[in-house]
């Protein structure tokens, strides 16, 4: 293979994701002792010998890892078969984990911390501490445009000047070639309106100002000495430097956030301020209905007036300013599933399978808007998020995992099909 193939199919991968399978290889090849091609049977002892030290998470990556290495030397992959998907399960229910989520950050903590860093800024100025000013200017723009935009870390590190299209009192426009998300490597464009208070474009535009960056990293190290870095943040440097300046702000607990408090702070904002669930997903670019359905509740209304809207509800004592509307975001595909059930109790009784029913409409089907197809509650039409193929499956066999969960847990037989009546495929 050409060195210049090589490094086309090398930047088609994220670098952590290289490092990360390389990593799953390893343990499974020289930690535990495997040989590869391997085996379902295998894969079945690996997955068993660290059900209990390694999260499920943790094993699905492994899982990924290896079902790439046989796909890419074109050996049959063991992953995939059904003996593996029924042990994972398995290790769901005797090895349940609480998953863990970073602390959000509240408007009213970023209206303090923002307050903290203006002064501090200021003070920094008249004492001629340019290193200090000029670190403020750069965080409070780091978390405001954080916050605002839903950022995850490695966004944030991400974002270059050339990339970024300022337009003063309206709103900023930045560009990413690559994301987490962005599995096609397409880029995505990520737009947000000036606002009133709390503005991410005007504490942009002040370290830019300060920092007189042209092109490069948007956000960069900066020494004790004042000295920029040529390079950009690290995704792992974010989450201390935002405890640090938590603390500092006089932020009880924080140690409890994270560089995704930001987007967990947004989503919980959003969701108090009227966004509906597929805006969420557009703005903040989820493709899992999971991940914002909890915030979410109320009706569509106009997203700029909804911005101001939360900020009067949060801050009311500041006028708000009109300003104009965010421009709109393409809609996220849905696939319409035909969801069936056939319950039966243990023991014959017909409150377990009422009760097993309750639980499965109000919490795993009522995150995809179920819409019952009969009167006894037995089928049921769903919307799924389809971005792609692979994600239509990851969602489908998620759920069927769910449905059975709760049939265990009420002590019920349960038979789920998932079926596309647009094409006949099912699942089950």
């Amino acid at each position: 293979m050409s060195d210049q193939v090589s490094l086309y199919l090398d930047a088609a991968e994220r670098a952590n994701t290289r490092r990360s399978y390389a990593s799953a290889i390893q343990h499974f090849e020289v930690e535990w002792g495997g040989l590869l091609p391997a085996t379902i049977d295998s894969m079945v002892r690996y997955l068993a010998a660290y059900a209990e030290s390694l999260s499920l998470n943790t094993l699905k990556h492994r899982l990924a890892a290896l079902s790439r290495w046989h796909q890419d030397h074109g050996f049959q992959d063991p992953t995939k078969a059904p003996k593996i998907r029924q042990l994972l399960k398995g290790i769901r229910t005797l090895h349940p984990a609480r998953e863990k989520r970073a602390k959000p950050l509240e408007l009213e903590i970023l209206n303090g911390v923002s307050d903290w860093l203006v002064a501090a800024t200021a003070t920094a100025v008249s004492r001629g501490d340019s290193a200090s000013a000029l670190r403020h200017t750069r965080d409070r723009a780091l978390i405001l445009l954080g916050f605002w935009r839903g950022f995850r870390s490695d966004e944030l590190a991400n974002l270059r000047i050339e990339f970024i299209e300022i337009k003063p009192g309206e709103g900023l426009t930045c560009f990413l070639p690559r994301s987490k998300g962005d599995r096609n490597l397409d880029g995505r464009s990520f737009s947000c309106p000036a606002l009133s208070r709390l503005c991410p474009l005007e504490a942009v535009e002040d370290w830019l100002a300060l920092s007189k960056l042209t092109t490069g990293p948007l956000f960069r190290k900066i020494d004790r000495w004042g000295h920029l870095s040529g390079v950009e943040l690290t995704p792992s440097s974010i989450i201390p430097m935002l405890r640090k300046l938590l603390s500092q702000a006089g932020v009880a607990d924080a140690e409890a956030f994270s560089s995704h408090s930001l987007r967990r702070g947004f989503a919980q904002w959003a969701g108090m301020s009227g966004w509906d669930i597929r805006e969420l997903m557009n703005y903040v670019g989820w493709r899992d209905v999971k991940a914002a359905m909890r915030y979410l509740d109320g009706v569509s209304i106009d997203q700029k007036a909804r911005f101001e809207q939360g900020l009067d509800r949060a801050l009311p004592e500041t006028p708000p300013v009109s300003a104009p509307q965010l421009p709109s975001l393409p809609e996220v595909a849905f696939t319409t599933i035909e969801v069936s059930l056939d319950l039966s109790a243990f023991n014959g009784s017909h409150r377990a399978v009422a009760n097993a029913l309750r639980d499965m409409t109000s919490t795993s089907l009522s995150r995809f808007q179920a819409q019952p197809l009969d009167q006894e509650g037995r089928r049921y039409q769903i919307a799924v998020p389809t971005p792609s193929t692979d994600i239509l499956d990851d969602h489908l066999y998620t759920l069927l995992d769910e449905l059975h969960r709760i049939a265990d847990a009420r002590e019920c037989f349960l038979e789920a099909v998932c079926r596309d009546p647009a094409t006949g495929r099912h699942w089950d």
